[in-house]
């Protein structure tokens, strides 16, 4: 079983930024891909950005590209999101969540563990 937690979300004016984490533990971190998505209200739940097991592969939805970074620490079992020149479309809520491949997808049913998710709130 594994568990993933996130932390980091908050209140930020347009423009700023924020950095969620994510916090795994249950199998070998580096064997799989990590991805984050974001679900904002009415909405259905939307890929985000997804990194490969050893870190060096990653792709983006075509709406954060140039704004987000996804990284991940292996030996720290961590995953990051650095979002900057956040919008008020960026609103939502984001969950982590745990790939069964090594190479990263953007599909969500290639993910079988997710996190509880952390709000994101952008101001205009």
């Amino acid at each position: 079983q594994v568990q993933l937690v996130e932390s980091g979300g908050g209140l930020v004016q347009a423009g700023g930024s924020l950095r969620l984490s994510c916090a795994a533990s249950g199998r070998t971190f580096s064997n799989y891909a990590m991805g984050w998505f974001r679900q904002a209200p009415g909405k259905e739940r939307e890929f985000v950005a997804t990194i490969s097991g050893g870190g060096r592969s990653t792709s983006y939805t075509d709406s954060v590209k140039g704004r987000f970074t996804i990284s991940r620490d292996n030996p720290k079992n961590m995953v990051y999101l650095q979002m900057n020149s956040l919008k008020p479309e960026d609103t939502a809520a984001y969950y982590c969540a745990a790939s069964g491949y090594y190479v990263p997808r953007a599909a969500a049913v290639s993910y079988n563990y997710w996190g509880q998710g952390t709000q994101v709130t952008v101001s205009s």
